[in-house]
């Protein structure tokens, strides 16, 4: 059987031994709920993705999603310091939370019996989570910390966070999700208030649970926590869009390194746009594998690099598609960019192959396989899916929609999207001896 047969019968409505069905419902106060019976083992996992990140701020307060999500562990009234996390260990569970662009979600994996209990937890910090200012500044701190360690110590978080500043330059997507360091001290205890009050309503959130639980009972237990939260006012629309590129943009950074790195980002598709799909297709066939373009000409027969690896995820607003390369000790930039560019050139001026078609199908199919095989990873792709294409329903028919993207289509979001007036590039060259450290300070 391959890949794609096999994703097929996983995820696929269609297929007769589907496994994975899932109960939606939405509550009085607007918010969504989907469930999926999983009864392998007596676990389940809930995840609550609340509508807002990044791309909510402002300048000014950049960061204070993802310091709101430090935040939402600070106690509640029920449940006060330190306790969501105490009471998850001590039933055999853990919790844990992560901050995109576009949203914030907050993971539990814990014994299945303990499903009511858990709802009370997420229930009361929904609406009672804790600002005191002593907490606020103790866990600015951390944050502070954490961004300056993220982009001291990590060479690659720098250069991407030079790359996404670079290639937009209107859109809230330029700024990193930790927020930019000059903002830390500016924003108040009020503007977290705020942030909290504005996406943290019920109606704002998607609840995703899987495993070990029945429909029905899950969804009373729902409606008993959650449904008697008063709906809220959602943030406003994000109405900036990022002006069209009309030519090549570059940024050039020393660090102490060892190797070169080349970063390639191309303004493309959101994830609800016709196009998302051909373009996955299309990073695909150029750098998913030794079998990829990019592979075989930079790391294979021209020796020029050590990895080529490719990123385009989902979002909300236009993203990017991103190729990085890691150059080779002793290898002229120069060289790989011609070779890259070489390729974009090749892969926009002909048809690819049936075989690297059906290759790059079967590779995003495996993939998504590989995300569905656990309780969590089930939870996770319902809710975004939910969220970034407007419905659950759209993951499983992921297979047969990639089945119907045709060579013609690849070719032609090739010449839509890699053209060179829509490329930023980021590169960082290794520094050594006084540079370096003038650099690194």
């Amino acid at each position: 059987m391959t890949c794609t047969a096999l994703l097929l019968v996983l995820i696929s409505p269609a297929a007769p031994a589907q496994p994975l069905a899932v109960r939606s419902a939405t509550l009085r106060n607007g918010m969504k709920v989907l469930i999926a019976e999983n009864h392998h083992i007596p676990r389940a996992a809930m995840h609550l993705f609340y509508k807002v990140g990044s791309r909510n701020e402002q300048p000014g307060i950049t960061g204070i999603s993802h310091f709101l999500e430090h935040m939402m562990f600070s106690g509640a009234a029920k449940y006060g310091r330190g306790e969501f996390d105490r009471q998850m260990e001590q039933q055999g569970g853990n919790d844990n939370a992560y901050t995109t662009a576009d949203m914030t979600v907050y993971t539990d994996w814990f014994p299945s019996s303990e499903l009511e209990h858990v709802m009370d937890m997420e229930a009361d910090r929904m609406v009672n989570t804790r600002f005191d200012p002593e907490a606020i500044e103790a866990e600015r701190r951390v944050v502070a910390d954490e961004q300056r360690t993220r982009f001291d110590n990590n060479n690659l978080s720098l250069l991407y966070d030079r790359l996404n500043s670079t290639a937009y330059v209107s859109h809230p997507y330029r700024w990193p999700v930790v927020g930019q360091a000059e903002d830390f001290e500016r924003w108040s205890a009020e503007d977290v208030r705020n942030q909290f009050r504005m996406g943290y309503g019920p109606n704002n959130c998607v609840l995703v649970i899987v495993g070990d639980v029945s429909s029905g009972q899950a969804l009373d237990l729902s409606r008993k926590y959650f449904e008697p939260i008063p709906s809220r006012a959602t943030p406003p629309p994000v109405r900036t869009r990022e002006p069209h590129q009309d030519a090549e943009r570059r940024v050039v950074i020393g660090r102490p390194a060892q190797l070169a790195v080349a970063l390639y980002s191309f303004h493309a598709p959101a994830a609800a746009d016709a196009d998302y799909l051909p373009v996955r297709l299309l990073g695909a066939i150029l750098a998913e594998g030794h079998s990829s373009r990019l592979y075989r000409a930079l790391v294979g027969r021209g020796q020029m690099a050590n990895s080529v690896s490719w990123s385009y995820g989902l979002s909300l607003d236009p993203g990017q598609l991103i190729f990085a390369i890691e150059a080779r000790s002793g290898a002229e930039i120069s060289r790989v960019e011609q070779t890259f560019a070489g390729e974009l050139d090749r892969i926009a001026g002909a048809p690819v192959s049936d075989e690297e078609l059906t290759r790059a199908r079967s590779q995003l199919g495996m993939n998504l396989y590989r995300e569905m095989k656990t309780m969590a990873g089930k939870a996770d792709l319902l809710g975004k899916y939910e969220i970034y294409l407007g419905s659950f329903r759209k993951l499983f028919s992921v297979v047969d929609d990639l089945e119907r993207v045709s060579a013609a289509d690849v070719q032609r979001v090739a010449k839509a999207y890699l053209a060179a007036r829509n490329r930023t590039v980021a590169i960082m060259l290794p520094e050594n001896g006084e540079a370096a450290r003038e650099l690194s300070e």
